[in-house]
């Protein structure tokens, strides 16, 4: 009987070291767990702000595009043809910028949606739903920028066809 009292005292020991490796390892994966959640938390915010602030920008190139077609207008009603070129060419690359800013608004929302699958908690999922709405405020800035870089060729256009159209006083 001494020699089972042994083993058991042995099996015991035995037992109460995985018990000790288990508390051990709970609290190394529970400190690691906790510094993760914390820099996704971080990240879920930096997202979150990079997509506002990518259609802030949208909305601010949206705005330029339409200034440059009211310039286009305006320079195609006068013989200046270049002027209405480089209005529309500005209109035009004011255009891609919003678009441009549309695309960071969509992967910062993309980032922001990532970081709420990985760990549910309510701060990440409102600054992921901020970031999906600057996505979708971007996407409609791109989306009239666009239109109004499409309208200002449609002004240089005009303008070239009435300077086909309309010979010099000169000639």
């Amino acid at each position: 009987m001494n020699l089972n009292m042994d083993s058991l005292e042995a099996r015991l020991s035995a037992m109460a070291n995985d018990i000790d490796l288990l508390k051990k390892s709970h609290i190394d994966l529970n400190s690691s767990y906790v510094t993760t959640l914390k820099a996704l938390s971080g990240m879920t915010s930096h997202a979150s702000e990079a997509a506002r602030q990518a259609a802030k920008a949208a909305e601010n190139s949206a705005n330029a595009t339409r200034l440059c077609a009211e310039a286009a207008k305006e320079a195609s009603e006068i013989p200046v043809i270049e002027a209405a070129q480089s209005a529309a060419e500005a209109a035009k690359l004011a255009a891609q910028a919003a678009i441009d800013a549309a695309a960071s608004a969509s992967a910062a929302a993309a980032a922001a949606a990532l970081a709420v699958a990985s760990h549910a908690e309510e701060a990440s999922a409102e600054a992921a739903a901020m970031a999906s709405e600057s996505t979708r405020m971007a996407t409609k800035a791109a989306a009239d920028a666009m239109a109004m870089s499409n309208l200002a060729a449609t002004f240089l256009q005009a303008a070239r066809d009435r300077k086909v159209t309309t010979p010099d006083k000169g000639e």
